[in-house]
């Protein structure tokens, strides 16, 4: 059912969404199959990694991670970068629903914040499909795997920054209670925290260890 442009769910509660439509999908239809779907792609890259001789358990972790990033990047994030409109969709379309209800932690995205869409675009756009080329080039060795999986994970970062220093600049009063302030806006995001951090870390060192190897044996030579 189509209702006016001020009676919706979100913060703040002048917030006009002219044509919004609520939720057909309850949050645990919407979490329950994003939560299906991930272990899905997660089981089939650990299935399918397992196939590439000398490549390693945490390897076959990273290409699950990147797939998963990869796809969550390109399908979700680009589907509400490039419709404006899914607060009006007026059928249970899976894609729309989980951004009505992520809007409840954060209603930037229902609002077309600018610097939501810009970050979200760019993650989308760039950051998704390099996100597979790092599970093909972990999974062929090319020598570039390491330094490619620093520079998405970076920006990954910096994404993630400005996601929430603008909305500290903001006044950070965009979630309709605590409950969605700290499952959505804070705990699913985190995810692209402290996994990136990592990743960078391990591979800082790798790259790190193969320079150091390089310049030994330049030594030994001279």
């Amino acid at each position: 059912m189509e209702v006016q442009g001020g009676d919706h769910p979100y913060v703040p509660r002048d917030l006009k969404l002219p044509g919004f439509v609520p939720c057909f999908l309850t949050q645990l239809d919407i979490v329950s199959v994003y939560g299906v779907a991930s272990t899905l792609v997660f089981a089939f890259m650990w299935i399918f990694s397992g196939r590439f001789p000398k490549i390693s358990k945490g390897d076959r972790l990273l290409m699950c991670w990147w797939i998963f990033t990869g796809l969550t990047h390109m399908v979700l994030e680009g589907y509400f970068v490039f419709s404006p409109n899914f607060y009006k969709e007026k059928t249970p379309f899976y894609l729309a629903e989980v951004w009505k209800e992520y809007s409840k932690g954060d209603s930037r995205y229902a609002a077309r914040d600018s610097a939501v869409i810009s970050v979200e675009g760019i993650t989308a756009v760039l950051e998704g499909p390099a996100c597979l080329l790092a599970v093909y080039a972990i999974a062929t060795r090319k020598s570039y795997r390491y330094i490619l999986q620093v520079a998405i994970s970076l920006g990954q970062l910096y994404g993630t920054a400005v996601y929430f220093i603008t909305a500290v600049l903001e006044g950070d009063n965009f979630a309709v209670s605590p409950y969605y302030y700290y499952w959505y806006y804070v705990f699913a995001n985190s995810f692209w925290v402290w996994i990136p951090t990592i990743i960078v870390v391990h591979c800082w060192k790798r790259i790190s260890s193969a320079v150091q190897i390089q310049d030994q044996t330049k030594t030994k030579t001279r």
